[in-house]
């Protein structure tokens, strides 16, 4: 999909596709019935790699590069990533909050905006899924935000499959940038 075309999404699907050696995740168009249409981006995360960088590619075929996120301290609480896209130039970046034990929250950052911050809705179903296994398949909800206008929202569906609805609601927002952020809320919410 052209860029110029991915811009103008304002909803989109995250599916995780887990294999032996690696992640992969699927970026689709949601249609107007829900489903998935046309696929906008594509990853693999290998293990124990995640935390270091990852490249979204525009499709499976993994020819062309849509972006990249990597770590800026691999060691560091509250660890950040820059978004860059596929000639190396900023487009963005994301990080954990650190101390918020009951409410996860992160930030998110794009050039000529204000910082937007995500927090988990439901704190009963983020203390219920900290206890791992038994409840990592709880959904989650983040709204990202300045104040109370809502930029967008990373919804996890119920279910064993990781499947994740993204809602994009200011236009301003780079759609590479939010694709980067829904993958990186999965590999670092859901307990693995």
């Amino acid at each position: 999909m052209d860029l110029a075309v991915l811009q103008t999404q304002r909803r989109l699907l995250v599916r995780q596709k887990i294999t032996m050696l690696v992640n992969r995740y699927v970026v689709h168009v949601e249609e107007p019935d829900g489903s998935e249409g046309e696929v906008v981006a594509f990853a693999e995360q290998k293990p124990m790699t995640f935390r270091q960088q990852v490249t979204l590619y525009t499709d499976e075929s993994c020819d062309r590069v849509l972006a990249m996120f990597r770590a800026r301290r691999v060691r560091e609480p509250g660890i950040g990533y820059d978004v860059v896209d596929e000639n190396d130039r900023p487009i963005g970046y994301f990080r954990k909050g650190v101390g918020s034990w009951l409410r996860p929250t992160w930030h998110f950052q794009q050039p000529g905006l204000p910082t937007f911050t995500g927090r988990e809705r439901n704190v009963v179903v983020s203390l219920l899924r900290r206890f791992g296994v038994f409840f990592g398949w709880l959904p989650f909800h983040f709204d990202f935000s300045v104040g109370a206008h809502i930029g967008f929202t990373v919804e996890r569906r119920r279910g064993l499959l990781d499947r994740y609805r993204v809602r994009i609601d200011d236009h301003r927002l780079d759609r590479r940038l939010v694709i980067a952020a829904a993958v990186a809320l999965d590999a670092t919410q859901s307990p693995r």
